[in-house]
C-alpha cells in the first residue's frame, strides 16, 4: 500500500502519481538481495580504490576529514575506453512524441533481470542544498563500477544523518525521490550508442551501456531540473556568483555549454577590492517567486585541461576520469592534466577549492550573461528588451566541445542550444516563459558575451572578465548596435565594429535569420509563443532597413 511515509517529506500527487511502469521497474531493483547499500564515503573510497583498473595516485586529498574520507585518502583515477563524453543520441524521454513507453518498459525489465546474478551497489545523495529546494536521489550500479559510485557520492551531497535532518526541514514537494539504475555493460544491437532512458514526470532514469560518469551526473540533474520546473523554479545549467561591493551586492548568472567559459567566469578570482561569493559553476535553480537561487551540488565536475600541473586547484581534486598519469622526479604518481591521452579529461573538485562558496543566495539576480561563440557578435552586447533577452537565450548559438561524444567534424559547427541546456525534459516554451518572467518581472538585466572570435581575433578570458568587472562597477559606456535600439555593444580596443563592411552586415543578417528559422521550426511539443518569432522578425527588418 502506498503511504506518504514511504516518501519521507514528499506527498502523493493525485494529478501526477508518483508511480509509473518505468519508475516501478527501476525502484524495485533497489530492493533485491544482490544489492548492498553504501552509506559512507570511507566505504565507497575503499571499494573504488580496490576496483580493477583504478589508479591510486600519490596526490593527497585536502580536507579529507571534513569530507568524511580517510585521512590518508588519495586522488583516484579511473579511465574509460573509447567514449569519454556525453552521448546525446542515447537519450530517450518518456512523454515526448514518438517515444513508445511500452517498448522501453520491455527493454528496461530485461536489463534489470540480466543484472540479477551480479552484485549491485546503491547509494543515496541529496540534490539541492537549501531548504528552499532539496530532493533525494538513489543510484544503483553494478560491481566493477565502484569508481562511478564513489564519484557520484562525492559530486552530490551524501545523505548523512545531519544532511537528512536538514532535508526533512526543507520544502515538501508532491514528488517521490529520484531513482537511477545504471548498467554500463548492457548491450543491445538496436542501441549501439547505449540508452539513457528518462521518466522525468516520475523521477526515474536508467543509464545503460554507457560508462562515462557525466551521464549519471546529467541524468540526475535532468530529473532534478524537471522537478524544480514543476514547482516554480527556473532550471539553470550555468554558473552564478555574487560580487560583494561596498554597501551592496551584484549577483550574476552565466549560461553556456562546456568549453564556452562558464566555469572560468564563475570561478575566476578577482582583486581584494572585488570579493566574490560562488554559488556553483554548473547547476542551480532560481525561485520564480523570490528570485533567490540554490545550488544543486556541493562539488565541481571540471575539465582537467583547465588546470596546469602546478595549479593550486589540483590540491582539491577528489577523483579524475579519462586523464593521463605519470611519475614525477621522485617516482610519485601524478596527473597529466592536459588532454593528451584523450579529450575531455575530467575531475571532481571539492567545494573547498572556493573558500567563498555558498549554497544559497537570497538576493535577486541582477544580470544574466548568455555565453556564445558566434563570430557575428562583438565581445559584449547589452539587450534592452525583456522579450529579446529571453529570445537570445532561446537561440543561444555556440560550438560543440569535447565534452560530447560526437564526430570530430561537428566540433567547429555553430549550433543553437536553447538556454545552454541540452538536458531539458519538458516543453521548451516553459523555459522561455521562465526566463522571460525573470527579465520582465524581476527586471534582471541581460548581456551576451561572445567568448569565441570576432573580426578574426580571439576574445580572451581576460577581455571577458575585465568587461564584466566594468559592468559590475557601472563604468561602461555602451553604444547602439547599428540601427537596433534594443541592442547596444561595449567598445573594446582591438574589436572595432565593422558596420561599413557589407560582408559583416550580411553576416549579422544571416545569423538573425538562423535564429528566426530555429524558432519557427519549433512545433508541437516544443512550440513557442508567437511573440518570440515576431520579436526577431522586427529586429531583422530594422537591420535590413538600416543599411538599405
Amino acid at each position: 500500500m502506498t503511504t506518504k511515509a514511504m516518501f519521507q517529506k514528499s506527498e502523493i500527487n493525485e494529478k501526477n502519481p508518483v508511480f509509473s511502469s518505468i519508475r516501478s521497474i527501476i525502484e524495485t531493483a533497489f530492493y533485491g538481495n544482490n544489492v548492498q547499500e553504501i552509506k559512507d564515503l570511507t566505504k565507497a573510497y575503499q571499494l573504488a580504490k580496490e576496483s580493477a583498473g583504478t589508479i591510486e595516485t600519490d596526490l593527497p586529498i585536502s580536507h579529507a576529514k571534513e569530507l568524511g574520507l580517510p585521512s590518508d585518502a588519495k586522488v583516484l583515477v579511473f579511465n574509460d575506453g573509447e567514449i569519454v563524453g556525453r552521448t546525446a543520441s542515447a537519450r530517450r524521454i518518456i512523454e515526448k512524441p514518438n517515444v513508445d513507453c511500452a517498448t522501453y518498459e520491455k527493454i528496461l525489465r530485461e536489463a534489470v533481470y540480466q543484472s540479477r546474478n551480479r552484485k549491485l551497489y546503491s547509494g543515496k545523495v541529496i540534490v539541492g542544498l537549501d531548504k528552499e529546494f532539496s530532493t533525494q536521489s538513489h543510484l544503483l550500479i553494478p560491481e566493477g563500477f565502484e569508481n562511478n559510485l564513489y564519484s557520484y557520492l562525492l559530486n552530490f551531497q551524501l545523505a548523512t544523518a545531519a544532511e537528512k535532518e536538514r532535508y526533512q526541514q526543507s520544502t515538501a514537494f508532491s514528488e517521490g525521490d529520484l531513482y537511477l539504475f545504471c548498467d554500463p555493460e548492457w548491450t543491445n544491437a538496436d542501441y549501439p550508442d547505449g540508452l539513457v532512458l528518462l521518466d522525468p514526470l516520475h523521477n526515474a532514469a536508467a543509464v545503460l551501456g554507457l560508462r562515462y560518469f557525466g551521464e549519471l551526473k546529467k541524468a540526475t540533474l535532468t530529473l532534478a531540473w524537471a522537478m524544480a520546473n514543476r514547482h516554480g523554479f527556473v532550471a539553470c545549467h550555468g554558473g552564478m556568483k555574487q560580487y560583494r561591493l561596498e554597501g551592496t551586492a551584484y549577483t550574476m548568472a552565466v549560461f553556456g555549454l562546456s568549453g564556452s567559459g562558464k566555469s572560468t567566469i564563475t570561478l575566476a578570482k578577482h582583486s581584494e577590492k572585488m570579493p566574490v561569493t560562488i554559488l556553483h559553476d554548473d547547476a542551480f535553480v532560481i525561485s520564480r517567486l523570490a528570485g533567490s537561487a540554490t545550488a544543486l551540488e556541493p562539488a565541481y565536475f571540471d575539465k582537467t585541461q583547465d588546470y596546469p600541473a602546478d595549479d593550486p586547484a589540483i590540491d582539491f581534486f577528489l577523483t579524475c576520469q579519462n586523464v593521463g598519469v605519470t611519475l614525477d622526479p621522485d617516482g610519485k604518481k601524478v596527473l597529466v592534466t592536459s588532454d593528451i591521452r584523450n579529450g575531455n579529461g575530467r575531475t571532481i573538485k571539492s567545494r573547498f577549492v572556493t573558500p567563498n562558496r555558498t549554497d544559497h543566495l537570497k538576493e535577486k539576480v541582477d544580470a544574466v550573461f548568455w555565453l556564445m561563440k558566434d563570430d557575428s557578435l562583438p565581445p559584449v552586447l547589452r539587450i534592452n528588451d525583456p522579450i529579446l533577452s529571453a529570445v537570445f537565450g532561446l537561440t543561444l548559438a555556440t560550438k560543440r566541445s569535447s565534452a560530447e561524444n560526437i564526430r570530430e567534424t561537428q566540433l567547429d559547427q555553430l549550433v543553437i542550444e536553447p538556454f545552454a541546456n541540452p538536458f531539458r525534459a519538458y516543453p521548451l516554451q516553459e523555459d522561455y516563459q521562465a526566463f522571460r518572467d525573470l527579465f520582465s518581472n524581476q527586471r534582471t538585466q541581460c548581456y551576451v558575451l561572445n567568448t569565441g572570435h570576432f573580426n578574426g581575433e580571439k576574445v580572451t578570458p581576460e577581455t571577458t572578465l575585465t568587461s564584466i568587472e566594468k559592468i559590475v562597477h557601472q563604468t561602461t559606456q555602451f553604444e547602439l548596435f547599428g540601427p537596433l535600439s534594443e541592442i547596444s555593444y561595449l567598445p573594446i580596443a582591438g574589436f572595432s565594429l565593422p558596420l561599413e563592411e557589407k560582408q559583416y552586415i550580411d553576416l549579422v543578417k544571416q545569423r538573425l535569420a538562423v535564429r528566426l528559422r530555429f524558432i519557427e521550426e519549433q512545433e508541437g511539443y516544443d512550440h513557442l509563443p508567437a511573440e518570440a518569432g515576431e520579436c526577431l522578425k522586427m529586429l531583422l527588418e530594422k537591420w535590413q532597413q538600416g543599411f538599405s
